[in-house]
């Protein structure tokens, strides 16, 4: 059955221009004009003038004029009557542009009709003559009906263009998203093209290689991507043995600094003066035995990537000291006087909770915001457990060429084994594990006697029991993580080290799931 749309006329089809013709013959039997026009409004300030019948009509062409004020002037005011100017020359006011326009022009009579549609006014319908005393009073009324119909033409004309505008729009903004997205996938596809070269580029150096499948992984590379090829200063978070230095060296192997050096500091293992000496270099006589000058590692690192491993254990004097490197871009030696620049990119990591340090006063604001630019927190290895196998058999192959007598494989309890560990060392302490059970195996199949003692008792630890009954209605496991949170917190009087052996868990990971929980106001 056809459609019922298509026996009727499209009225929306309707041209203004062939309204207009209409009107113009209709109105030529009513009044003796030579010209006639319709002027719509374009906005509070235009007019714009769109169609012209009679002499110069063939050569007429769209024009905008200043919109004149109501009054003195040829422009009905809405709801107003219509206007009739006998004589131009007498009754029009040369101050107004059109006035001076029609005046100028030798129109010497006009009639103006208000077009409304709804209490709106949309433009107006005129007609003017060389003649004085062309048009009356009666004539506008005799005209009404036509200016009426044209004012229907007008609205449908309008909604017209409206709806060919709004089309247009639409297809220009899906065609505006489509763009956007296919550019963001392509930016996308390139960025984890170039997450896999990185990881590929880094996969010959031993301990520094950027393993494992797991989408938080994978997420903290991606982020590391981004932020590789730019020269802002990273901090990246995480507990011990999490891969700190890997996605350091990550984000300097996806760097403009590549080809140059990469300098590593573990700011935890030396003492004051020893570690401003190391990081700053030191002038010959500084101190007693500096018996010549010294380059300190900003220095080595010139041009290329200073890693600050554990930020956080600098003392407050070597704070703010290295505060002015990250501000000025330059430093001074010990016993120097002379100013050097540092042209360094600065990547630091803490296992610590740099808050918790801004709490207790350890770790200074300004150097805070100064280094953590761009954040990265690793996940521990219990939060990607689909890693610890990849892990374990890329360290089996690592070791085995070592040590010279390479494993045959590994059982399939002690995996399960393996899988069932918290790893509170996390990948450091699963590589010592493999390594461990590699030299015990001498070539045969590692099991379970070969694993250390705490990894191969975690198979046999009783599961927490839930903190209470299971109502009817059912619970989630976030709703027993908290409930056991709020219970381990309260039965060791808010002392978070006490919670955290109840619960069995490392103190860092007890606050990164407070925070989750939102119980963080417990640790005051």
């Amino acid at each position: 059955m056809a459609d019922t749309h298509d026996r009727q006329p499209d009225t929306s089809a309707l041209t203004l221009r062939d309204a207009f013709a209409g009107v113009a013959v209709a109105a030529r039997a009513i009044v003796p004009f030579e010209r006639m026009g319709i002027s719509l409004l374009a906005d509070p300030g235009t007019v714009r003038v769109h169609l012209l019948a009679g002499p110069g009509a063939e050569h007429f062409t769209e024009h905008v004029l200043a919109r004149p004020h109501y009054s003195g002037c040829l422009w009905p005011a809405p709801g107003g009557g219509p206007i009739c100017i006998r004589d131009s020359a007498r009754e029009l006011d040369l101050s107004y542009p059109i006035d001076r326009r029609v005046v100028d022009a030798g129109r010497r009579s006009v009639l103006a009709i208000s077009l409304e549609a709804q209490g709106t006014q949309l433009g107006v319908l005129w007609f003017d003559s060389h003649r004085v005393e062309a048009f009356s009073a009666g004539d506008a009324i005799a005209l009404g009906p036509l200016a009426d119909l044209l004012a229907v033409a007008v609205v449908l004309w309008a909604n017209r263009i409206a709806d060919h505008v709004a089309l247009a729009l639409a297809h220009e903004r899906l065609a505006e998203e489509g763009r956007r997205a296919a550019q963001a996938r392509e930016r996308e596809a390139r960025l984890q093209e170039r997450v896999e070269t990185l990881v590929h580029e880094l996969e010959g150096r031993g301990a520094h290689r950027a393993l494992g499948n797991s989408t938080r992984w994978k997420d903290a590379l991606l982020e590391a991507a981004k932020v590789a090829d730019t020269d802002t200063t990273v901090l990246v978070t995480g507990e011990s043995g999490t891969g700190k230095e890997v996605v350091a060296r990550y984000i300097h192997r996806g760097s403009k600094r590549a080809r140059g050096p990469f300098v590593a500091l573990h700011c935890a293992t030396l003492p004051e003066q020893l570690l401003e000496s190391e990081l700053f270099g030191y002038e010959r006589g500084a101190f007693t035995g500096a018996q010549v000058a010294r380059a300190g590692k900003i220095e080595q690192a010139a041009g290329g990537v200073l890693f600050l491993d554990e930020v956080g254990e600098m003392t407050p004097a070597v704070q703010a000291k290295f505060l002015r490197v990250l501000q000025e871009r330059e430093f001074q030696r010990l016993g120097g006087a002379k100013t050097l620049k540092a042209d360094v990119r600065v990547i630091a990591a803490t296992n610590r909770d740099p808050r918790e340090a801004l709490e207790r006063g350890t770790l200074r604001e300004d150097l805070y915001y100064r280094l953590s630019v761009f954040e990265i927190a690793l996940p521990p290895l219990r939060e990607r457990p689909e890693d610890i196998l990849v892990l374990a058999d890329a360290f089996l192959a690592e070791v085995g060429c070592s040590v010279g007598r390479p494993a045959a494989g590994v059982s399939e309890d002690a995996r399960e084994q393996l899988l069932a560990h918290a790893w509170p060392g996390n990948v450091r302490e699963l590589r010592n594990a493999i390594e461990r059970a590699v030299i015990l195996c001498q070539g045969g199949l590692i099991t379970s006697a070969h694993l250390p003692m705490n990894v191969a008792s975690s198979r046999g630890r009783p599961a927490p029991l839930p903190p209470a009954s299971i109502p009817a209605e059912g619970v989630t496991l976030e709703q027993v993580e908290h409930a056991l949170l709020v219970k381990a917190l309260a039965q060791a009087r808010n002392n978070k080290s006490q919670a955290a052996k109840l619960l069995g868990l490392p103190r860092g990971q007890l606050y990164s799931l407070l925070r989750r929980h939102g119980l963080t106001e417990a640790r005051r």
